[in-house]
């Protein structure tokens, strides 16, 4: 039996059709709901909120296409069957055409009518689902831009690259959000109802990064059982966004130069080229320009992916941002997790804008949801922040800068800052280092050249 919820509306205006159809559909479980003339069932569309209207071309008062307009205009969603008899059948495809799911013939047969109408319902839910979906992705994807003027440029920047199709170069620190703002680029362009897909250039071998973006021929190595598309190909029409980019082979370089050239790809272990419209959103924490000069960037690649770039600045340099990115984590957090947060006590907050966020973005996020699904709520409180947050001093704040050098006091920040980092990342030297988005062996190089262990 269907759930009580499911509604139908059935616009007719023979009174013996709608007790058979209401009958019928009322066995089945269904919630019934009549009217006899196309304005009191557009006015039960609204009332009623069915999800699926069973409606007669011949109305009394109305043309049964225009009532199908006007309910699609109405309620988008709702999914409409038309009721014809047998003369009339030319006006129910042409109703298809107007956007009705399906049409019945009069007489009924009751297993075929049971049988429309069942799927007709199930495209609803369907759709509805879809539509949680999509909302539900959104949200994830939403960018909380802030107000800080070096936000506030990088959204104008990107708001106009996004009108066009130029290659985006996004650079800044690790978590600060670059593949976030690489997909509202997306979002923002036409090429928003297609492909949005990202590629981790530093996540893979040589091999397996080359097959991922433009994938291979069947036999092309050993087990490369099938055809395999990359994701270069699948994004026809829309997005690749390149996440570390700067850590690319050089091999892989030239081959992802000559995409930005010719628009052109060559499967592994193929031998035609491929036309492919997909646009490139690039991004690293690497200073491009000094891998250049140590000859682990191609030059010309560079300047292929540096036609637009948008620096994200660090989360110790907006601060003012920081209160409506926890309020955003702990409202999504919270309902993710069906706890009853609804705000950071004052406490929190001032340790908040007082900690450097080496990790930027990313970390405070981690933060939130840590608190949320170990706190009880309502508000987030010190206690349900890491020890090392906690005790973390504000960086600046034992430096006294007045009594050092400018050299003592840069020499100070960074023993200082790399001390937090570690602290932030329980001593696990890889993680501090990829939250301060330095390479393992430079950021060991500074611990020893700063004295540090």
């Amino acid at each position: 039996m269907p759930p009580l919820s499911a509604s139908i509306l059935i616009v007719d205006d023979d009174p013996d059709i709608q007790v058979v159809l209401a009958d019928r559909l009322e066995a089945l479980g269904y919630r019934v709901c009549t009217a006899a003339t196309g304005r009191d069932g557009l006015a039960l569309l609204d009332a009623e909120g069915p999800q699926l209207v069973l409606l007669d071309l011949g109305l009394p008062d109305m043309n049964g296409l225009d009532v199908l307009t006007a309910m699609r205009t109405q309620a988008p969603d709702v999914v409409v069957v038309m009721i014809t008899a047998y003369g009339t059948v030319e006006s129910a495809v042409q109703a298809m055409k107007q956007g009705a799911y399906d049409f019945i013939l009069k007489p009924f047969e009751p297993d075929h009518l049971t049988l429309i109408v069942q799927k007709a319902l199930e495209r609803e839910r369907l759709t509805s689902q879809v539509h949680v979906l999509t909302d539900a992705v959104g949200q994830r994807y939403r960018l909380v831009g802030g107000q800080s003027p070096a936000m506030q440029q990088a959204l104008a920047q990107a708001q106009r690259v996004a009108q066009t199709s130029a290659t985006v170069l996004l650079l800044g620190e690790s978590g600060t959000g670059k593949e976030l703002f690489a997909h509202t680029i997306h979002t923002w362009s036409a090429r928003q109802a297609h492909p949005f897909l990202a590629v981790n250039c530093v996540a893979l071998t040589r091999d397996l990064l080359e097959s991922e973006l433009f994938g291979h021929e069947k036999g092309a190595f050993t087990g490369a059982t099938q055809l395999k598309k990359g994701k270069v190909e699948l994004a026809q029409g829309g997005t690749v966004f390149l996440d570390e980019v700067g850590d690319m082979p050089l091999e892989l370089q030239v081959k992802l130069l000559r995409f930005l050239q010719e628009r052109e790809i060559e499967r592994v272990g193929g031998t035609r080229t491929i036309p492919v419209d997909t646009r490139i959103i690039a991004a690293t924490n690497r200073d491009l320009v000094e891998a250049m000069r140590a000859g682990h960037f191609r030059e010309d690649l560079y300047y292929r992916l540096n036609v637009v770039a948008i620096t994200l600045p660090p989360l110790r340099q907006r601060q003012d941002d920081i209160p409506a990115l926890a309020h955003f984590y702990l409202q999504r957090f919270a309902a993710e997790t069906k706890k009853p947060f609804t705000g950071l006590a004052p406490e929190v907050q001032e340790c908040f804008l007082a900690y450097p966020w080496p990790g930027n973005v990313r970390e405070l996020a981690n933060v939130i949801e840590r608190a949320v699904v170990l706190g009880e709520g309502p508000q987030i409180t010190l206690e349900d922040l890491p020890p090392s947050l906690v005790g973390a001093p504000p960086l600046l704040a034992s430096l006294a800068p007045s009594t050092l050098s400018y050299h003592d006091a840069t020499v100070a920040f960074q023993r200082e800052l790399l001390r937090q980092a570690l602290a932030q990342a329980q001593g696990n030297h890889t993680a501090a280092a990829r939250a301060l988005g330095l390479q393992r062996t430079y950021f060991h190089r500074l611990l020893h050249s700063l004295g540090l262990r």
